[in-house]
């Protein structure tokens, strides 16, 4: 059974740092391509960053680029998402995916961990 869990999430000052955790178990980790996504209420799920199942690729949302970093560590079955210079769009709920194919398609996903900027 695909199990992906979040942690990390919380309330940090506008400009503020946090670190996302993804543990995944069901699955070959190291086979698979990642992703983090974040949903805010009554909007549609948007992809943050995707990483590689080797990790020698990434990509990130025209938003997030140069202050979000995605990485993983394949021996522990870790995914991470270090946010820096948070801003108050970055506040909604933030899941955890495993993706799949040539465009990167969710298959999986975690329970989401919120996060907070406030001012």
């Amino acid at each position: 059974q695909v199990q992906l869990v979040e942690s990390g999430g919380g309330s940090v000052q506008h400009g503020g740092c946090l670190r996302l955790s993804c543990i995944a178990s069901g699955f070959t980790f190291s086979s698979f391509a990642m992703g983090w996504y974040r949903q805010a209420p009554g909007k549609e799920r948007d992809m943050v960053a995707h990483i590689s199942s080797t990790g020698g690729r990434t990509n990130y949302a025209d938003s997030v680029k140069g202050r979000f970093a995605i990485s993983r560590h394949n021996v522990n079955n870790t995914l991470y998402l270090q946010m820096n210079s948070l801003k108050s769009e970055d506040t909604p709920v933030h899941y955890c995916a495993r993706v799949s194919g040539l465009y990167w398609t969710p298959i999986s996903w975690g329970q989401g961990t919120q996060v907070t900027a406030s001012s």
